[in-house]
């Protein structure tokens, strides 16, 4: 008896459906085809071993498993449950009826309970398009799944309950989430705020402009001055992300497996802090089997590289295409994939390897040029896309000690958002641009003039600071936001001054 049932598998941060047939007819072997890996061929036993455990079995025939499309890869150990409700239905141990109205993935214990799958909510996705009855897949993927509207999603934790489901002995609830309320609920829910530091305004000032304008951001100074305390709170000061945003960044932390069973929207800007001894690979993404790296896991956040100079150059250079295009093409012989990486980088460094150049109470001892080549450990390039960089220095005890209140996330968030309403107006006829840091040098003419005096200005810092001349686009984007958070219009002397000040590695002295 021949008898279909369906699963899903997952390229890039999209579901594409399979099909699975089972063929029993007299014999005795067990075959499965279809482009299956290790994991999946292996499902054989899993499958055996659960359903004896559970009073049923693998009938002792010529059984023919064929995962269509045969020309995708199939991979991992998700189709387990997909595959024995195919060998049960065949051999008219469950009623065959109703088992192509659903979606069905799990993997399955030795025992018979299910285990969690990767990229529950994009599969969810796909089942809906296909219109499919339900989505039935363990319990601990259900609040992801259930997300997605207009599709009942059953979670199930053993082989027995979906056995029961199709036998019409037992009866599911699908799980109901709202999906607005959910996302609400848990908007900006974080558990840092900028309150909590004390002095460092003209750090926090840097990084409301970075905010208010998506610029990347490199932080340099001495151990302990608080570096990695602020690029934690950044988040909190970004504009809460929208529903849209929110489901493409728990999209991808479902394809990577990321979610806890608790999670279904992640309704908070990602924040992740790869070790500086991360592989190229893991930092972008692909692999044997393609996963999303760090910079896609950050998408719609944060990603935050301490101490830039101690990561390998080959780590560091990747990132110059994802900072530009926003995404992540893995390519392979057979195939390739997109992974979004839209995500602001913030960045910190000592100034030398004993951490204390320009130190104001301690001596530097490192070695005369040792400063500038270790700078020279970050590329121009790469720098080049780096709009901001700010000095940190140490708080002074007299600060710390300190108990007056600080300005709190929320705050600096409602300016970020005006600044950023601003920009969504000024832009909202060009494609693909949504903030000034992302404008082209044709559109930087037109929205960022400056006055004679403003001009006079710009050519003296050039002059005196010996500001490079990768520079001067930076200072004027910069200057743009600036304007913004100060609903002025016109691009003013004060505003190119403030973003004079965040260009300190392009001081050709700076390094002495």
């Amino acid at each position: 008896m021949l008898v279909k049932t369906f699963g899903s598998t997952v390229q890039g941060v999209n579901a594409t459906l399979i099909t699975v047939e089972v063929d029993i007819t007299q014999g005795v072997s067990f075959h499965m085809v279809g482009l299956p890996d290790n994991a999946v061929k292996e499902s054989h036993h899993r499958i055996s071993s659960a359903l004896k455990n559970n009073n049923y079995r693998i009938p002792g025939k010529k059984i023919i498993v064929n995962m269509a499309p045969a020309n995708i890869r199939k991979e991992g150990s998700a189709y387990d449950v997909t595959i024995a409700i195919g060998i049960l239905a065949a051999s008219g141990q469950i009623k065959p009826d109703n088992v192509n109205k659903y979606l069905i993935m799990g993997e399955l214990s030795l025992d018979g309970s299910l285990k969690p799958i990767k990229g529950a909510l994009p599969i969810a996705i796909q089942a809906r398009k296909e219109n499919f009855a339900g989505f039935i897949l363990p319990a601990s993927n259900a609040r992801e799944a259930a997300v997605v509207n207009n599709i009942d999603v059953y979670g199930v934790n053993t082989i027995t309950d979906v056995i029961e489901f199709f036998n019409d002995k037992k009866k599911l609830s699908p799980l109901k989430i709202n999906t607005r309320k959910e996302f609400m609920s848990r908007l900006n829910n974080y558990e840092v705020d900028f309150s909590e530091v004390k002095g460092q305004e003209n750090i926090k000032r840097a990084f409301e402009v970075s905010a208010a304008g998506g610029h990347n951001l490199i932080m340099i100074g001495p151990p302990g001055s608080g570096k990695t305390m602020l690029a934690k709170r950044l988040p909190t000061i970004l504009p809460p992300p929208t529903l849209q945003e929110a489901l493409e960044t728990t999209k991808i932390h479902s394809v990577a497996g990321k979610l806890d069973e608790n999670d279904s929207l992640l309704s908070v800007r990602p924040f992740r802090a790869p070790h500086h001894t991360i592989s190229d690979v893991a930092l972008v993404g692909g692999g044997s089997f393609p996963q999303p790296g760090e910079i896609s896991l950050a998408h719609n956040g944060v990603l935050f590289l301490d101490e830039l100079p101690e990561f390998k150059r080959t780590v560091l250079e990747v990132l110059r295409q994802p900072l530009e295009d926003r995404i992540v093409t893995v390519s392979r012989a057979k195939f390739s994939v997109e992974y979004p990486a839209g995500f602001m980088l913030v960045s910190s460094m000592n100034p030398c390897p004993c951490g204390y150049y320009n130190h104001p109470e301690k001596e530097c001892v490192c070695a005369p040029g040792l400063v500038q080549k270790y700078l020279n450990k970050i590329s121009g390039p790469l720098l080049d896309r780096i709009d901001i960089h700010i000095e940190v220095t140490p708080v002074p005890f007299k600060e710390l000690s300190q108990f007056r209140p600080s300005e709190n996330s929320k705050s600096i968030r409602e300016r970020v958002m005006n600044a950023r309403q601003i920009q969504y107006e000024r832009y909202k006829n060009k494609k693909n641009i949504y903030c000034n840091s992302q404008i082209t040098s044709k559109i930087l003419r037109e929205v960022c003039q400056i006055d004679k005096a403003g001009s006079m200005l710009l050519k003296t810092a050039m002059e005196k600071l010996d500001l490079s001349a990768r520079a001067y686009d930076r200072i004027l984007k910069v200057s743009r936001t600036i304007a913004d958070l100060n609903n002025s219009k016109d691009i003013k002397p004060e505003h190119l001054a403030e973003a004079i000040h965040y260009r300190s590695l392009d001081r050709e002295s700076w390094a002495g």
